[in-house]
Parts: C-alpha cells; sequence; structure tokens
C-alpha cells in the first residue's frame, strides 16, 4: 500500500512556488483547508493565482494571502464577504475572474476526470460567453469552457487514512470532492487521521488514487461568515 501521510503542513505544502496556480476548496469558511492557508502565508510565496469558491473574509481564510498581496489572480463564483478584496478588484491590484458556479465544480471536475473541457448552457448570450466557442445541441446553445490547470490543490476533510481516502462531513463535502485529483498535486488536511483499513470503504467519499499528500492538521477554528441567532423570548 503507497503510503501518502507527509509528517507536517510544512512538508505538506514543500514544491508551492511564485506564480503558482492553486486549487483550494470550501465554501464560505466552511471546510476550508485552514492550515494549509496558513503555511502558505508563511511560505510567502506571491503572484499566485487561486481557483475557489470565494476568498474568504479580511482575517481569515484566502483573505489572509490577500492581506500579504500574494494573490494576483481570484477565479471565483462568490467573493462579497471580503472587504480587502474588493478594494484590489476596484483599484486594479487584483485580476478577477467570476464565474458561474455550477461552471466552477464542472471545470474543477473536468480537470479530475481528465476531460480537456465541457459544454455548459450558463451564462449564454452573457459576457461570460464572449471569446468562447458555442454550440447548440437538441435546440439549446452551450458554451464551451476548458478544464482548470493547476500546480496544487488543497482540500479538507473530516477523516482520512494514510492512503489518502477521504471523507468529509456536512457541507464541507462542497468543493473538495471535485478538487481532489483536479491539480498536478492534491494536498489533504484532514481532522483525523487514521490507519489504512480502518475506513468504512462505503463511507469513502475520494478514493486516496486523488491524493499525493494527507496530513491531519490542528487548532480548527470554523468560524462562520455572518452569525445569525434568535433573539431571547
Amino acid at each position: 500500500m503507497i503510503r501518502k501521510e507527509v509528517a507536517n503542513v510544512a512538508e505538506a505544502v514543500n514544491g508551492v512556488a511564485n506564480n503558482h496556480t492553486l486549487m483550494l476548496g470550501g465554501f464560505g469558511l466552511c471546510g476550508i483547508p485552514e492550515n494549509a492557508i496558513s503555511e502558505l502565508v508563511k511560505l510567502g510565496v506571491s503572484g499566485l493565482t487561486c481557483i475557489s469558491n470565494n476568498a474568504g473574509v479580511d482575517d481569515f481564510g484566502l483573505g489572509l494571502l490577500l492581506q500579504k498581496k500574494q494573490i494576483k489572480k481570484m477565479i471565483s463564483s462568490y467573493v462579497g464577504e471580503n472587504d480587502e478584496f474588493e478594494r484590489q478588484m476596484l483599484s486594479g491590484e487584483l485580476d478577477v475572474e467570476l464565474i458561474p458556479q455550477g461552471t466552477l465544480a464542472e471545470r474543477c471536475r473536468a480537470a479530475q476526470a481528465g476531460f480537456p473541457a465541457v459544454y455548459t448552457p450558463a451564462g449564454y448570450g452573457t459576457e461570460v460567453a464572449e471569446g468562447k466557442e458555442t454550440r447548440e445541441f437538441n435546440g439549446k446553445m452551450y458554451v464551451l469552457e476548458h478544464a482548470f490547470k493547476a500546480d496544487f490543490a488543497f482540500v479538507k476533510a473530516w477523516k482520512g487514512d494514510a492512503a489518502g481516502n477521504l471523507i468529509f462531513k456536512g457541507t464541507a463535502r462542497n468543493f473538495n470532492p471535485c478538487m481532489s485529483g483536479a491539480a498536478r498535486i492534491t494536498v489533504a488536511e484532514v481532522e483525523e487521521l487514521v490507519h489504512v483499513g480502518e475506513l468504512d470503504p462505503n463511507q469513502i467519499h475520494i478514493p486516496g488514487i486523488f491524493v499525493q499528500r494527507i496530513f491531519q492538521g490542528t487548532d480548527y477554528q470554523k468560524r462562520i461568515e455572518q452569525r445569525t441567532v434568535r433573539e431571547k423570548i
């Protein structure tokens, strides 16, 4: 059995360099690779292109990389929770590509499956389709979207084993599964790392073949962007 386990987060991000393209799982602040992001901040790499559903918040998630001006381009579908992101985008400091959320997921999934591109009806007839190939299928128009090409994918799972098999929990099962195996190197951080054979094979969401490195993370904050509670009665 090939073991994918690495000793720590520093070893997990080894090889990330300036101008690399990174995929980062999560939805809002749910299921983001917190440890890997913090280590990338320490690493000080710059000129990054980040593919992620959103850009975190000002002081957490990808917002930490934005604060240090380490990201040159964001490819996202939602960016409304980050004031620093907005400032950099409007000032021209940050290149931004906004794409439909389903298209973002499918371009990740296409890369994972080895497909060069997919056709989608989302965005046809809008600015999203400008300069792209379009084609009619069964009387409906579709836009050709190319699969992403990324150097690293950083994902977060609930449990994993030393062979890289992953189980996601709750809403963390968002962009993490479709980003696993969609880059040259996939790094998985997990809340609990177990021995091979301890996971129920019927519960595994991503098989280890899609993962190159895995480590057990620590000190997860699991923050919520906007906490809403009922008033006391």
